[in-house]
C-alpha cells in the first residue's frame, strides 16, 4: 500500500504546482463584449499575467484586467498615477502635451481627470461601448488584477496583445 502512494506523489506535486501557477503567477481570462474591438474580440481567451506588475511598472497603453465589483474588466491605460489626462479636440494629451492615441478610432468627446497617486485610467478601445474609467472613474492598482499579454483562442487570432 505505501509503494501505491509513493507512485502517487509525482503527479501531486505536479498538481500543486500548477494550481499554485494558476492562482498567483499565470491564468486565463476570456473577453466579455466588444469594448475591446477590434484589438480584441468577443470570446477571446487570453492569458493574464498576474505577477509582472509587482516587479515593473504599468505602462500606457499595457492591457490589463481591472476588477470592478464583481466583473473583471479588460481595458487599456490611458493615464498613470499623478497625470491629469484630457481629450481635447479628439486628441489625447497627458499633462498638456500631446500624445499619439493610436488606439482611438472614433470622435473622442472632451473631457480632464486630475489622477491621484496610485490611480489610472482606463478605457476600452471601441471607446463608443465601453464601460471604462470615464463612467466608473480612475481605478487604483489594488483592482488592476494583472496584464493580458497573450490572445491563445481562437488560433486564427494567437498572438501578443497590443
Amino acid at each position: 500500500m505505501k509503494k501505491k502512494w509513493k507512485e502517487y506523489i509525482p503527479f501531486v506535486i505536479v498538481i500543486v504546482l500548477i494550481l499554485l501557477l494558476k492562482c498567483f503567477v499565470i491564468t486565463t481570462i476570456r473577453v466579455n463584449g466588444v469594448s475591446m474591438y477590434p484589438t480584441l474580440h468577443d470570446n477571446d481567451i487570453m492569458l493574464l499575467d498576474k505577477i509582472s506588475y509587482r516587479f515593473q511598472d504599468i505602462d500606457r497603453f499595457d492591457i490589463v484586467v481591472v476588477e470592478h465589483g464583481k466583473d473583471k474588466l479588460i481595458k487599456r491605460v490611458i493615464g498613470l498615477p499623478g497625470e491629469v489626462i484630457e481629450y481635447k479636440d479628439n486628441c489625447l494629451l497627458v499633462d498638456g502635451k500631446e500624445v499619439k492615441d493610436a488606439y482611438n478610432s472614433i470622435e473622442q468627446e472632451d473631457f480632464l481627470v486630475v489622477l491621484e497617486d496610485d490611480e489610472y485610467f482606463v478605457m476600452g478601445d471601441n471607446r463608443g461601448d465601453s464601460l471604462d474609467s470615464r463612467s466608473i472613474g480612475p481605478v487604483s492598482k489594488s483592482s488592476i488584477l494583472g496584464h493580458a499579454i497573450y490572445t491563445i483562442f481562437p488560433f486564427s487570432r494567437w498572438g501578443a496583445a497590443k
